[in-house]
């Protein structure tokens, strides 16, 4: 026995102001049915002692520690800079701004 109706289709698009054709009321009312049918099925299956789950396989951190290790020095950082001053990379002015 189909749940759902072509004129629930109707009133759903209208509550989400969503106008539609009548074809589109046609295949909506067939694939919501289709899918209310296949949440039936997971609730039949779905008992109290298996717990719910988002993942099939326990997940885990997988990324190392933050730990601050070896560091460039200024002068490293900036050797093959193109221009630098005052300890900073030097470059041109964008999108119009005058220093």
């Amino acid at each position: 026995m189909s749940e759902i109706t072509p004129e629930l289709v109707r009133h759903l698009g209208v509550l989400a102001r969503i106008q539609l054709s009548e074809e589109e009321v046609q295949r909506l009312t067939g694939q919501l049915d289709v899918i209310v049918d296949n949440i039936a099925k997971v609730s039949e299956v779905a008992t109290p002692d298996v717990p719910a789950t988002s993942h099939p396989i326990p997940l885990q951190n997988v990324f190392r520690p933050d730990v601050i290790g070896q560091t460039l020095t200024l002068e490293q950082a900036l050797q093959n800079a193109p221009d630098s001053a005052d300890g900073r990379f030097r470059v041109t002015a964008i999108l119009g701004e005058e220093q």
